[in-house]
């Protein structure tokens, strides 16, 4: 099209998690050539995509409600003489399907999450009038295959998905059924787009996946990150998310052996209950689990841990409850993700006798954050007087201010010029909050 050409206004609104932040990224790569810039508003898009998450309750019902706002804005855009496309992607598209187009007629498209290479031929025959308005099958090969490896990242830091799906099965997850079954992208395509990452700027990324450590690949996921270390400019690599079961030997090692890979770990456990666990299907007990984490430690001393929890289970009793606090206590948390069990529909956890009285649920999680909380606080408290290296991603708030990250994920903030972006930094740490620390520029060490 014509350099002079206006540009069309993309909007596109993210649920959920990194792998949805990293697949709306991709919308907006496709989309580009058709002219779509993206905006930071709704109002007087021409294109709006909310990319939604299915894993929470009520998610699905945020979704129609966000869609009722959509609505009077594309009606608004028409009285005005303009149009609006309105397509709903991600989980709740797969989960939902043509429910979403029966109950929200403003929606035009519907795009699950392995098919939004389609968006362009999908958007010309909704503009046509004519054609399929629902792409919701699961192909992850043909998505990946149709996605170039060039993207345009945004900052310094850029997530880069290597698998998706999942065949775990835990009772209360929607996973397997909105994204299918557990398949990884082949090595060489991961690294031609790290490569065309790092070409532009990228200095971090963070491998993505519903079970990333359960990666096919030749050799693993360890023998994933241990190529793309050899990446000239890419420092550094994360990956999330992890399931206990598939923390192998060799992605241990690897913590030890590639300086590239960050020492944090991202490695959810649900609960200290075996009982729990098991009716999970979780495939691990608690005590595995802290065997676990005592030898991924013996290998990285100096490796952060952070989880996920999810309390009022059915069935969860106060004993149950008061072992995940236990668990949690032993293990000493760098961060962490608690949450109150929520049905989803469609799963057998949502059939199981012994539902959680809601208030009861409120009750343990707001005990559970009060320890994660205090234990957040004391591993960035132990950060004060280190001098730690931190990658600069953005400016600050106030004046003089950038940001960035320390090798355990922790935001950063410190006076330094903005020239100092994109660059790794000796930064000696004086104060922590729960969230950040602050320190001063390390000038001997620079």
């Amino acid at each position: 099209m014509s350099g002079n050409a206006p540009l069309k206004r993309l909007y596109i609104k993210t649920y959920g998690c990194q792998m949805n932040v990293y697949d709306s990224e991709r919308m907006a790569d496709v989309l580009a050539p058709l002219g779509y810039g993206v905006t930071d508003s709704p109002e007087g898009a021409d294109l709006v995509v909310l990319n939604t998450c299915h894993i929470r309750e009520k998610a699905t019902e945020k979704v129609y409600s966000e869609l009722g706002q959509i609505k009077l804005l594309k009606q608004d855009k028409q009285a005005a003489g303009g149009a609006m496309t309105v397509a709903v992607a991600g989980c709740v598209a797969q989960a939902e399907g043509e429910e979403i187009l029966r109950r929200q007629p403003a929606v035009d498209l519907v795009v699950g999450p392995q098919s939004y290479h389609q968006l362009p031929e999908l958007i010309a025959r909704a503009h046509r009038a004519r054609g399929e308005r629902l792409a919701a099958d699961f192909a992850p090969d043909e998505k990946f295959d149709a996605l170039t490896a060039e993207r345009r990242p945004s900052g310094v830091s850029a997530f880069l998905t290597v698998q998706e799906g999942c065949d775990k099965f835990c009772t209360f997850c929607v996973v397997p059924y909105t994204r299918g079954g557990e398949w990884s992208r082949p090595a060489e395509a991961i690294e031609a787009e790290a490569r065309s990452l790092a070409e532009k700027g990228v200095r971090e990324v963070t491998l993505l996946g519903q079970n990333v450590n359960a990666y096919a690949g030749d050799d693993g996921l360890a023998g994933l990150v241990r190529r793309l270390a050899k990446i000239e400019g890419l420092d550094r690599i994360r990956y999330t998310t992890s399931h206990p079961r598939d923390m192998d030997e060799a992605l241990i090692a690897a913590h030890a052996e590639v300086p590239e890979l960050m020492p944090y770990l991202h490695l959810p456990v649900q609960s200290g209950s075996d009982r729990i666990l098991k009716a999970m299907n979780r495939a691990h007990t608690a005590e595995s689990y802290l065997r676990l984490i005592e030898k991924i430690r013996s290998s990285r001393p100096d490796i952060a841990i952070s989880g996920d929890f999810i309390v009022g289970f059915p069935g969860e009793r106060d004993a149950d409850f008061e072992a995940t606090l236990e668990l949690v206590r032993e293990v000493d948390y760098a961060g962490a993700f608690s949450f109150k069990y929520s049905r989803r529909p469609g799963t057998p956890a949502a059939a199981l006798p012994g539902q959680v009285d809601e208030a009861v649920k409120d009750a343990r999680l707001a005990s559970l954050n009060a320890l994660l909380e205090a234990q957040q606080r004391a591993f960035n408290e132990r950060q004060a007087g280190r001098v730690l290296p931190v990658l600069f991603e953005k400016l600050g708030r106030h004046s003089g201010q950038i940001i960035g990250r320390s090798p355990y994920l922790q935001a950063v903030h410190a006076t330094a010029p903005d020239r100092l972006i994109g660059q790794i930094v000796p930064v000696r740490i004086e104060s922590a909050a729960r969230n950040s620390l602050s320190g001063v520029l390390d000038l001997e060490t620079a």
